[in-house]
């Protein structure tokens, strides 16, 4: 009798998924025969239709060119079909705008990437004319799953705050980020440069959408595929995997002045879930001073949001020891940079650029290690820009918006002599303590923090 049960009930799921995949309420996006429910925004490459299939043709003197849906979507299922030559660049967007006040109409948004190059980033998020890379492929190496030049099967699911991606099958973007619930969904012809580039196509087909209750035909995320939480929330699977709120977004719990017994009295403000270290001139640490954290910390991952403005400095210190320098100046620690790296002079010391964005402070330039064809560090000067520090033992790494940056051993010979021929080398043992406080610093420049998380290994 057991195994009767058993077997139904196997029998039963079977068919219940079947149903799930055959007999959801799916709606076409694309009649296959005219633009009807689409509108072009942004540039003037062309869009044609061929044997049902729209097509992209790149253009050279035009912006991005974007053929938009009529309708805004906020909660759905989207599936489609795309072919793309080869070198051209494209994207779909999805939960996107187009208004007069930003940016005089451009499209910004949600992109999931279409990407043919050897770094292969199809399936990952980008924010379009707006924050950039949300989600690169830089941990998920299901970027392989995209093959050019012929069709590929694309499946995005945007419902509430979570947005996943699958090429060909395989899980590649997992994001979760409440700025933009709603908008257009758009088929982006990228902007070129190259004569070479003009005449290439990008093709779309099968368009077709979920809207009602969505939620009911989530497909499962493969638990190996990382998440990127932007929200001010954190997530189950967060919880789930030991991240806690290093700050909590409103009071001045777990923290308190370098230098102090208590949180300093001036120069830092909370507000909105935002934690500011204000403009007092551009000292060091002479005005409300860094503040670090009551509790140290051994083998940590560490995220923190941060948004410079024009000209700041400021720095994510850990391993600080505040007994080291009670002094004049900063406390003392390894120091992952905050700068702008245009206006203020720091970014022209130091030596090969390691007092830059995103370096190991006086140490170690901060570099794109996630591509190997591109330095760009993928800073964005007037956005939130997510740094991440990663102990585990004496390894150690810093990101700058899911891209790598910086990674040495503590421990290491070579860690040792680039401290002797540093600032740092006059204090004993410098970087190699067991344990050590986390610290924002006041460098007397307006910056902002927010989303200050941690888990510990």
């Amino acid at each position: 009798m057991r195994s009767f049960l058993f077997l139904l009930a196997f029998t039963l799921l079977i068919n219940y998924n079947n149903y799930g995949q055959e007999n959801a309420p799916w709606s076409s996006l694309f009649n296959g025969t005219d633009f009807s429910g689409w509108k072009k925004l942004n540039g003037t490459a062309e869009y044609k239709i061929m044997d049902g299939a729209i097509v992209g043709i790149s253009q050279k003197g035009t912006p991005n060119t974007f053929l938009c849906t009529e309708s805004d979507y906020g909660d759905f299922i989207l599936e489609l079909e795309v072919k793309l030559d080869y070198s051209l660049n494209s994207g779909i967007q999805i939960r996107s705008l187009s208004t007069e006040e930003y940016r005089d109409g451009r499209v910004h948004g949600y992109q999931v990437e279409l990407d043919p190059s050897d770094r292969k980033w199809t399936g990952g998020i980008y924010d379009e004319a707006r924050r950039g890379w949300l989600y690169p492929l830089t941990e998920n190496p299901n970027g392989d799953a995209f093959k050019v030049a012929t069709w590929n099967h694309i499946r995005i699911e945007a419902i509430g705050p979570s947005i996943r991606t699958w090429v060909n099958g395989a899980p590649c973007a997992n994001l979760v980020d409440d700025l933009t619930p709603s908008g257009f969904i758009a088929l982006q012809v990228h902007a070129i440069r190259d004569d070479d580039q003009v005449g290439k196509t990008i093709m779309w087909k099968n368009i077709r959408i979920i809207t009602q209750q969505p939620e009911k035909y989530q497909s499962a995320m493969d638990t190996d595929v990382p998440e990127y939480n932007y929200s001010s929330t954190l997530t189950e699977h967060e919880k789930r995997t030991g991240w806690r709120w290093l700050w909590d977004g409103e009071s001045t719990e777990g923290w308190r002045g370098a230098k102090l017994d208590h949180f300093p009295e001036q120069g830092w403000s909370m507000e909105d879930g935002i934690l500011t270290v204000h403009e007092s001139g551009g000292a060091e640490s002479a005005h409300g001073g860094d503040i670090v954290t009551k509790k140290e910390f051994s083998n940590f991952e560490l995220i923190v949001d941060f948004k410079i403005t024009e000209g700041a400095n400021s720095g994510i210190k850990y391993f600080v020891d505040p007994e080291l320098n009670k002094a004049k100046g900063s406390a003392i620690g390894l120091e992952y940079q905050v700068l702008d790296d245009e206006k203020h002079p720091d970014a022209k010391m130091g030596v090969g650029g390691n007092r830059t964005v995103g370096s190991l402070y006086d140490l170690i330039p901060a570099g794109n290690l996630s591509e190997h064809d591109n330095n760009n560090k993928r800073f964005f000067k007037s956005e939130w820009n997510r740094a991440k520090i990663i102990v585990d033992g004496g390894h150690v790494e810093h990101w700058l918006n899911n891209v790598k940056i910086v990674e040495y051993d503590r421990f290491s010979q070579l860690f040792a002599a680039l401290v002797e021929k540093s600032k740092y080398a006059e204090w004993t043992n410098f970087g190699r303590l067991k344990a050590g406080h986390i610290l924002l610093q006041d460098h007397g420049n307006t910056v902002h923090y927010k989303n200050i998380k941690i888990r510990e290994f």
